[in-house]
């Protein structure tokens, strides 16, 4: 029992302050995550739930820096009857929000793990009905047996991860995740990802005289078999980006985007963007010329951006495109990439809005 018990305690620990820095490395990610579930409770359930999506940032980092606090304390035997039995609470929690999630299908993915990892509904339900039950354990455990010695300091180390959680949220909510584990990251070709990674392979499942076959090319029709079933058997093969497409009311820019040299301005939606920087980022699309072409993507209606630019005297073309793909690109809004003929060179928070020089400079390495 003693083997199990700091079994569970590394393995619980250790995977909820995993869990809990890769939300905390994006916490606006978490935060999407947070809108997207409460909008589909707000339809399942009670409207009601449209009043906490204003609230998902700052759920978003109480819950992170939660799990890394929860994982250091019960490593560091640290109050385990109540470091458990928070544990238990929070397990329950995700336990039923996963189950929601597998059985309903109305969120295909849980963030658990950020992009860092993308499990689906049913997987994220098995992991966390692994964790409930190591958790149980953990929590019978230090109420039947003596409470154990905490590591020496173990308050304050548990203090200073808390701490340093909340600083490396806030600093990634000001600037950028510190990882990029989104498909849009720098140094990817947006046309290369937008391919197969090689050539799909396929079973087809075939019947033929009241048995089943597996075969790896459709059979002649001659040859008597009746078409059941195909299987792809390379999966992992499928495109790393198939969203990617901007267009105006003269049609596709896609094409268009990947080529040259292109400083896109992302604005998610006009009435959600940060006007701070404005200012810095009219410069820049001026102060840049012809050496690299400006455009403004939004995700917001043409009437709605259209009153926004005058607004704030934005003189830059301007294209559509998907509010997901928007914010999987980028977290800040608005926000910068540079791209290289199709390739993602660098990307900013509004924050840290670029001279001039150093996006020349990039483009000319």
């Amino acid at each position: 029992m003693t083997l199990l018990r700091l079994i569970a305690r590394w393995f619980v620990g250790v995977l909820f302050i995993i869990s809990g820095l890769i939300k905390i490395n994006d916490p606006v990610g978490t935060q999407i995550k947070l809108e997207e579930y409460f909008e589909v409770f707000a339809s399942t359930f009670s409207p009601a739930f449209h009043a906490l999506v204003p609230t998902a940032l700052v759920l978003s980092v109480v819950l992170s820096v939660l799990e890394v606090v929860l994982g250091v304390a019960l490593l560091l035997k640290f109050r385990p009857k109540i470091t458990t039995a928070v544990l238990l609470v929070t397990i329950v929690f995700f336990t039923a929000l996963t189950l929601f999630s597998a059985v309903t299908g109305k969120v295909t993915d849980c963030g658990c793990f950020g992009d860092a990892l993308v499990l689906t509904p049913w997987q994220s339900f098995m992991k966390d009905l692994v964790l409930l039950v190591l958790i149980l354990i953990l929590f019978v455990a230090y109420r039947k047996d003596p409470q154990p010695h905490p590591s020496p300091g173990a308050g304050l180390w548990v203090l200073t991860s808390g701490l340093i959680s909340i600083a490396i949220a806030f600093v990634a909510i000001e600037h950028l995740p510190f990882i990029d584990f989104r498909a849009y990251k720098e140094g990817v070709h947006i046309p290369t990802a937008m391919q197969p990674t090689e050539p799909y392979r396929y079973t087809y499942i075939m019947a033929k005289g009241g048995r089943d076959y597996e075969l790896s090319e459709y059979p002649d029709a001659s040859e008597g078999y009746e078409y059941k079933d195909i299987r792809l058997l390379n999966p992992e093969a499928a495109p790393k980006i198939t969203d990617f497409s901007i267009w105006n009311n003269e049609g596709d820019l896609t094409e268009q985007v990947l080529q040259g040299k292109k400083l896109l301005i992302i604005v998610h939606k006009v009435e959600k963007a940060d006007t701070d920087n404005l200012a810095a980022i009219r410069r820049l699309a001026q102060s840049l010329g012809g050496r690299a072409d400006a455009l403004v993507v939004t995700s917001s209606d043409e009437a709605s951006y259209e009153a926004f630019r005058h607004e704030h005297q934005i003189a830059i073309p301007y294209a559509f495109a998907d509010a997901t793909l928007l914010k999987t690109i980028m977290r800040s809004n608005p926000g910068l990439v540079l791209l290289q003929d199709g390739t993602v060179v660098e990307k900013w928070h509004h924050n840290d809005t670029p001279e001039a020089t150093e996006v020349l400079k990039l483009l000319n390495r």
